[in-house]
């Protein structure tokens, strides 16, 4: 059960919601269960929560305007002058915190091709968590 959780909370901390999973990873290691499998499971989960920001991104405009929608103006244009600027290589900072996310979202408002988007993110994700296990398994 604790690969599930992992992969759980490796997906929803990709998404725009608040989460982080890789204290999460860092304590299975630590805890004995097998690191590969960890980090794959965890990346696998975390690659899949930045695509469905991929899929938001193809359709926020549409919401942008709703009261519900949970991405400020100034975040989306924020992250969208990002991407402009640095193109679909600033997807390599998917991993890492506050920008990761709206990063992801952007790549899909500015219609990044999937395959290139999950290249790149997964590239940025499996080796976030692989330095995260190295860690790990070093202090256990």
């Amino acid at each position: 059960m604790p690969y599930l959780g992992l992969f759980a909370a490796a997906f929803v901390a990709a998404t725009l919601l608040p989460a982080q999973s890789e204290g999460l990873l860092a304590g299975l290691v630590v805890a004995g269960y097998v690191p590969w499998l960890l980090v794959l499971v965890a990346s696998v989960g975390n690659v899949l929560g930045s695509t469905v920001n991929w899929f938001l991104g193809r359709e926020v405009m549409r919401f942008a305007d709703r009261r519900w929608f949970p991405v400020k103006p100034a975040q989306l244009a924020r992250a969208q002058a990002w991407y402009a600027r640095y193109g679909k290589w600033s997807l390599l900072l998917s991993w890492m915190p506050i920008i990761g996310d709206p990063l992801t979202l952007a790549a899909g408002v500015m219609r990044e091709p999937l395959r290139v988007f999950l290249v790149l993110v997964a590239v940025a994700k499996v080796a976030r968590y692989v330095v995260v296990a190295m860690i790990a398994a070093h202090y256990a």
